[in-house]
């Protein structure tokens, strides 16, 4: 949630900030009218209940009966004028956060201006070794079932379509990744949680999904959400906290996420690159507004090393404007080769919101002077499981020899070097 008040001081800065994110120049002009006019209805009901405070103690001092009926329904008159502004000004105050809760953040001055994806920015590319930009005709779905390691019919009878069924080896190298994952966040220094998959609506608020986003979730007959990200659950561990951040919070989770892909149409029917159920391990960060920059390279650069140990050929983005996520101040999309769609997908979005979410959730710190601010919070995916999956399937596929190789990285894990095709 934006500083209303530094809207207010400066309208048109947030006016300009705003316009390819597809805020009005009225609703900022709006939300000024509506301050000035809750500051005025504030004022009045102050002068008005000292006023009354003054009649009071005058009424005690009459001794004539008339005189006295008179004083006191000229009170009576001014109490009601009080308690009509003091509504009128929570009025306004509802109305001004029902505006001010839908209002997107503001970009970084560094993020390039622009309407969409593609205006989007590349500032890292970067290729494995012999797998440069490899391509294929045939899909890590079709690759997948002739390996039988994932089972598409038998969970579309079970849930429907964008649910998927790991077997055998497709569900042990999930599980590598899932631990190889969390292996490497907590050697940089991040603290391993498992959090709760439904939340209170809430929470959901408080890291920006809600109001806006509501069709994107799934909700529960007991008022409950799915998370779509373990960033709700691992941000909201502080919510309504005043906390210690001499040190930032650096947390990690795995966890199944759950989207409705409402407004995905036609895309990606088949597959493992979209679905209502997934698994991400998720990277969250937050922390003091000094140390934030320095946090949040220190994420970018993580998302960008796990690629590299996973020998995945991968682009970096530096998102526009327009294309950058409600909550976001500056985000950076990781994107992989998928060989047989012969282009990049997104695996992971790092962003960092500045202290956007925290005045939702009302996370707060002391500085150095003891004063209590607003924390800084950033996310990551670190990394989007079902995605790598996709990728490493197709990149480690060889059809002269019936095999899937597995990245050095993930051989510890996994427990040999290859998937080869059962007789």
């Amino acid at each position: 949630m934006l500083d209303i008040k530094k809207i207010i001081q400066n309208p048109e800065y947030f006016i300009k900030k705003l316009e390819t994110k597809n805020v009005e120049a009225s609703t900022i002009n709006n939300l000024v009218r509506l301050s000035q006019k809750r500051g005025s209805a504030i004022h009045k009901a102050e002068k008005l209940k000292f006023l009354l405070n003054n009649e009071s103690d005058l009424i005690k001092a009459i001794s004539d009966k008339n005189e006295k009926a008179k004083a006191i329904e000229k009170l009576q008159t001014i109490k009601a004028e009080q308690k009509y502004l003091q509504e009128e000004a929570n009025r306004l105050d509802k109305e001004l956060e029902e505006i001010i809760i839908r209002i997107p953040n503001v970009q970084l001055d560094i993020v390039p201006v622009g309407k969409d994806e593609n205006d989007n920015v590349v500032v890292y590319r970067q290729a494995a070794e012999n797998r440069l930009l490899k391509t294929l005709d045939v899909s890590h779905y079709e690759i997948a079932e002739k390996f039988d390691i994932i089972d598409f019919k038998r969970a579309i009878r079970m849930s429907g379509t964008r649910f998927i069924l790991y077997k055998g080896e497709g569900a042990k190298l999930v599980r590598a990744l899932q631990n190889y994952m969390l292996d490497f966040h907590e050697k940089n220094g991040y603290e391993e949680y498992i959090v709760p998959v439904m939340v209170n609506p809430e929470m959901l608020f408080g890291t920006g999904q809600l109001p806006k986003f509501e069709e994107d979730l799934f909700k529960l007959n007991s008022n409950h959400y799915l998370i779509p990200t373990s960033e709700v659950s691992l941000t909201n561990i502080y919510n309504n906290e005043i906390i210690d951040l001499t040190k930032s919070k650096k947390l990690t989770a795995y966890s199944d996420c759950f989207r409705s892909e409402i407004g995905s149409g036609g895309k990606d029917n088949h597959g493992i690159i979209r679905m209502h159920q997934f698994r991400k391990v998720e990277m969250v960060k937050i922390t003091s507004q000094e140390l934030a920059e320095v946090e949040f390279n220190s994420m970018v650069e993580n998302a960008k090393a796990m690629l590299l140990e996973l020998e995945i050929p991968f682009q970096q983005l530096l998102l526009s404007t327009g294309d950058t996520g409600f909550s976001s101040q500056i985000t950076y999309d990781f994107e992989i080769w998928l060989p047989s769609e012969k282009r990049f997908r997104e695996t992971s979005s790092v962003s960092w919101m500045g202290d956007f979410q925290a005045r939702r959730a009302n996370i707060r710190y002391r500085n150095n002077e003891g004063k209590t601010e607003f924390a800084h919070t950033m996310n990551g995916s670190g990394m989007a499981i079902d995605r790598i999956m996709a990728v490493l399937i197709e990149q480690g596929y060889d059809a002269e020899k019936n095999i899937i190789t597995i990245p050095k990285i993930l051989v510890p894990y996994f427990g040999k070097d290859s998937i080869k095709l059962q007789d």
